[in-house]
């Protein structure tokens, strides 16, 4: 299991409803794009990482490895805002306003990221994925997600145990070595997971599989006061936004 998989299972949010999560982590994200840069998107960081670490209760450490990934690629993209190819300064300059255009872009994206990580370090994807049935997405295409979210975790398990026995017998002790057992472990892979597939197709029909996979869904309700929270705190953000936007910039 995943780290972030294994916090979701653990967080002290698991037993809300999706619905819940989703309007306070994906209202975040959705004020991150859409309100002002500064303060607007700023605001939203601090207070996704404030939810994260204080009421979802995510540990600190875990929450940085796993935003350190998107943030690397929200730092990549605001860099390529800092020059200009072409024009009159050359082949290659200073973008007019890069720095600006940066730091905006960075806060944007960076903030978005967090409002993301919210939902997913508080809702499981076994809690999530049997309930788009409900919400109209094709029972078939649910099924099909669900089983390839639990065979990734088989699969990565598999790659592990294969990359420990090669480094016991001493498999990665030279570059010539490393590629022949990385060459290796791709072809155990792949033999390995179409085997699972097959042996997981076998049992599926032997136990009459048609055409829908039933699990059991923990159960939970919508909190009509926890979203209403919510959406208070959300509108409270925007507000506040458009309150500090003139006089700080």
């Amino acid at each position: 299991m995943l780290p972030i998989d294994a916090a979701a299972h653990s967080s002290r949010w698991r037993r809300r409803h999706p619905v819940d999560k989703a309007v306070l982590g994906l209202g975040l994200t959705v004020l991150a794009i859409s309100l002002p840069p500064w303060p607007g998107a700023a605001l939203v960081l601090v207070t996704a990482l404030a939810l994260l670490l204080g009421p979802a209760g995510v540990p600190a450490g875990r929450l940085w490895r796993a935003y350190r990934v998107p943030l690397g690629f929200c730092v990549t993209g605001a860099l390529t805002l800092l020059v200009r190819v072409g024009g009159p300064g050359g082949l290659v300059s200073p973008a007019p306003d890069g720095p600006l255009r940066a730091g905006e872009l960075l806060l944007r994206t960076s903030a978005a990221s967090l409002g993301v990580l919210l939902f997913a370090f508080t809702t499981p994807m076994s809690d999530l994925l049997p309930r788009l049935v409900r919400a109209g997405v094709p029972a078939p295409l649910v099924d099909v997600a669900l089983v390839t979210y639990r065979m990734s975790f088989l699969l990565l398990d598999s790659v592990r145990r294969v990359h420990r026995a090669q480094a016991a017998r001493l498999g990665h002790t030279t570059r010539a070595a490393t590629w022949r057992s990385l060459g290796g472990l791709g072809a155990t892979a792949f033999v390995r997971s179409f085997d699972r597939a097959a042996r997981l197709q076998t049992g599926l029909a032997g136990r009459g599989y048609d055409g829908a996979l039933r699990v059991l869904v923990p159960e939970a309700r919508v909190s009509v006061r926890f979203t209403a929270a919510s959406g208070t705190l959300l509108a409270a953000l925007a507000a506040l936004t458009f309150v500090l936007e003139r006089p700080l910039s």
